[in-house]
């Protein structure tokens, strides 16, 4: 605790409403210190930052969507992050990174997303702003720190951003710009990355322009990673998936659970390549375990397989999910790992590879005699680590199929046709907008560092400050 004659300030220039007064006066930090007082040492070394202090430090660049050096700046100088930061008026503030230090030696094994998660639910609750007893289901995926392209596509897109910025502040620079290179030529387009560097410094005028000189320190930082062969993804744990059978993304998916008041009752992070449907149990229970009761599951095609409508049925939960055959009347091996992805309509293999082509066989309108048989690139397959078991040396194809029961699930069938379903369907499109919210408001489309323990940091954060904004608001 401490006290300063300048503290009164605080009353004078802080509004009431204002949202980090707000956020301080509804929730008590102290969990922050009763999680981490473990990976302090309490009778050696000179006095540590508060890790309360540290924490709201990494929750202020998450409402904000600043970096480590902007938030510890501004701290400096705006009372509100001062008031909230627990400080005096008058104190300094910590060294930039002391906060990455925070984040790898305090942070780093603890189960930050199911703390913060639970704590916001448990508050809700006391709070009484949650009333319903149904949760929705979606993923929303988010991009890699590192970029998977080769060396020249990165060169080329960075070129690409920094012209484009340079010609909405001054057209005629299309004129002045050197030729492109048309070659597939990593070394061409270096020198054609370093002459563009070079035209553009010879011009202040531009160059100094803060939007210019953000792109062109990238370019120049690119160009020497590029000298250097730095040119591979340093994020091993980030993994291709798919939003359709053309378009994919290289980086991480995090499954989420919500109430119909918008309220995030649970989270789990994977690599991108894996589907949503089998995620649905995890979610479910930790919901649960969170204080949620549960009568009934609103998501998309993907949850409605049959492994999930089983358990569901278990518990008595009606689960609003629009049947699809390949993933719900599909006969399928239990030891089999293929993921079925519903945005692109294919099954993806263990390793990540996606189904190049699908085909139905057997009689039209005779569900028993129908298969579904997805095709996979042969060429992937011969280099594949776990091809043993999966692909037979010299085949020229592989396929995954899956076998059509219609006489399956008839009792869902029977419910999609219900008032109940259909009301409870209209709520699926909030947790559309929450994901456009963690990833517009809070930076959550793209990873701010690598590895997947670092990404559930991040989604932590991120899910705390939508709940903490959206507990504040029932409220």
């Amino acid at each position: 605790m401490q006290f300063s004659e300048h503290s009164s300030l605080y009353d004078l220039i802080i509004p009431k409403d204002n949202l980090l007064r707000k956020i301080n006066e509804l929730i008590d930090f102290s969990f922050i210190t009763d999680e981490l007082i473990h990976t302090y040492c309490v009778n050696n070394g000179r006095m540590a930052e508060s890790p309360i202090r540290m924490f709201k430090y990494l929750l202020l660049k998450t409402i904000y969507t600043v970096s480590d050096v902007d938030v510890v700046d501004r701290s400096r100088f705006d009372m509100s992050f001062k008031y909230f930061l627990d400080m005096t008026p008058e104190a300094d503030v910590i060294n930039p990174s002391s906060l990455t230090k925070f984040r790898k030696l305090r942070l780093k094994d603890t189960d930050l997303l199911n703390l913060l998660i639970n704590k916001t639910v448990a508050l809700a609750i006391e709070k009484g702003v949650i009333r319903s007893k149904s949760i929705i289901v979606d993923a929303t995926h988010t991009l890699s720190r590192s970029n998977p392209f080769l060396a020249i596509d990165v060169l080329r897109e960075h070129s690409k951003q920094l012209r484009k910025v340079v010609y909405s502040f001054d057209e005629q620079w299309k004129e002045r710009m050197p030729e492109k290179n048309n070659e597939n030529d990593l070394e061409k387009e270096l020198a054609y990355s370093k002459e563009l560097e070079k035209r553009l410094e010879e011009d202040p005028s531009v160059s100094l322009i803060p939007a210019v000189k953000e792109k062109l320190n990238l370019l120049k930082e690119t160009i020497e990673d590029t000298q250097e062969n730095l040119i591979l993804s340093k994020d091993t744990d980030a993994k291709t998936g798919h939003k359709s059978a053309e378009s994919s993304f290289f980086g991480y998916k995090t499954h989420l659970a919500m109430t119909e008041e918008r309220i995030i009752t649970a989270a789990v992070v994977t690599s991108g390549e894996k589907g949503d449907g089998p995620e649905l149990p995890k979610l479910l229970e930790i919901s649960q375990e969170n204080g949620i009761e549960v009568d009934t599951i609103i998501g998309d095609g993907a949850y409605s397989g049959k492994e999930n409508l089983k358990i569901t049925s278990e518990q008595n939960i009606k689960v609003v999910a629009r049947l699809n055959p390949s993933i719900t009347q599909g006969f399928r091996k239990d030891e089999d790992k293929f993921d079925y992805n519903k945005d692109a309509d294919r099954f993806v293999c263990p390793v990540g590879h996606m189904a190049i082509r699908k085909a139905r066989g057997g009689t039209k309108d005779i569900g028993k005699n129908q298969v579904d048989t997805y095709y996979f690139d042969v060429e992937k397959c011969k280099s594949c680590p776990l091809k043993e078991g999966c692909y037979k040396e010299g085949a020229k194809t592989k396929t995954y199929s899956v076998s059509i029961k219609s006489d399956l699930h008839q009792e869902q069938i029977s419910f999609q046709e219900t008032d109940y379903y259909k009301e409870k369907a209209k709520h699926r499109y909030k947790i559309e907008a929450k994901n456009s919210e963690l990833k517009n408001a809070h930076s959550f489309d793209r990873a701010i560092s690598y590895g997947i323990n670092n990404m559930q940091m991040q989604g932590a954060m991120a899910v705390f400050t939508v709940n903490l904004k959206r507990i504040i608001k029932l409220m």
